[in-house]
Formats: structure tokens, sequence, C-alpha cells
């Protein structure tokens, strides 16, 4: 059974009458991570083992079997250029489906829209310089998701709280594509930070 000590330990996490559910990322990492609620009913681990390096497997803990199973890949395939494919409930995988299919780029650079399994768009965009999750029909341009940044004791130590993402309750359902969007966004973000540091120098 998972004993999620980081979600447990985090009482400014607790979405308690907010009508909003959290989930804590352990740490920093798009390769190596899990994502969970504070009672670990929302499991996940994300995992790049070193054998298949250029894998990234999205696990889901079912909470009443307590089995970890795969729902979900990202595998690398060139420089820059990923594919993913998810089981969508089913035994096996559906067809691989190339990362700017899934996660469409938007014109500003920043973010991408992809659309669940019923076809509505969902947008990441970024809200002073966080991640947010909006419907890209929706005028008022609502927050669904809203990512936490963590923080650490004098900005360079230890952190003293993990980040962790707000969402709204109807984005459960699709949490695998979800988690697959999220890291698909961090790489292009960190990719492109990255080469902004290597042109100044």
């Amino acid at each position: 059974m998972a004993n999620n000590v980081i979600s447990r330990n985090a009482p400014d996490y607790d979405p308690e009458g907010t009508g909003e559910h959290k989930l804590i990322l352990a740490t920093n990492s798009i390769r190596n991570n899990t994502l969970a609620s504070p009672d670990d009913k929302h499991y996940y681990e994300i995992c790049t083992w070193f054998w298949h390096r250029n894998t990234t497997k999205i696990n889901n803990l079912e909470p009443d079997t307590q089995v970890m199973r795969t729902v979900a890949e990202i595998e690398r395939v060139a420089a820059g250029r990923y594919r993913v494919r998810f089981k969508n409930g089913q035994p096996e995988f559906g067809e691989w489906i190339s990362d700017i299919d899934f996660l469409k780029p938007t014109p500003d650079g920043i973010g991408g829209t992809f659309t669940d399994n019923e076809g509505i768009e969902y947008r990441w965009k970024t809200h002073k310089r966080n991640l947010q999750l909006v419907r890209v029909n929706d005028e008022k341009k609502t927050p669904l998701l809203n990512y936490n940044p963590h923080r650490r004791y004098f900005f360079v130590l230890l952190m003293s709280r993990h980040a962790a993402w707000t969402l709204k309750p109807e984005l459960l359902k699709m949490l695998d594509r979800l988690i697959v969007s999220y890291i698909l966004v961090e790489k292009r973000r960190r990719a492109a930070h990255n080469l902004l540091k290597r042109s100044k120098y």
C-alpha cells in the first residue's frame, strides 16, 4: 500500500470544504516523480528507468486492489520530439500519437491545447509565471487547475513546501491525459529556458 508521507505532512494543501482537490508532487522532476492526493485515493508515479531512458511511464495505483498499473507512456523519438500513447481503461495500449498532435502548440509558444476522451479542448497557459489549465471555449478563462510552485527554506535549502496542483473535480476523470500533457508542457518550457540561457553566453 502506498504510504504518502509527503501528502500527509502537508496541512496547507488540505482541500476540505473548497470543492477542489489537491495533488502533491514529491519532486520537481518530470522524469521521476509521484503525484498524489493527501489520502492517496489518487496516486500516480512518473517513472523513467535507466534501462529505458527514452521511455517515461505513468503508473496509477488502483485504490481497491493496490496494484500499480501503467496507464500511459511518453517516448522520446528525437531531440525535443516525443510520442505518447494511452490505455484509456483498456487492457492494451492505443496507437502512438506525436507530441505535436496530442498537445498542439499555441501561437504564443507557451503551453498548448489538448482534448479529453469526450472531445472537450483544454489549454495550458501561464498566469504570473505559473501554469494554469482552462477550457478553450470558456470566455471567462476560469482556471480549472492551478500549479502551486514549491518553496525552499531561504530559497536554496530543502523544500519547505512541495509543489501541488489545485484542480476541479471534473478533471479527475482524465488524470492520465492531464499528467502527460503537463509533462510535455514542462519539457517544452524547460527546453526553451535552457536555450535562452545558452544564448546569453
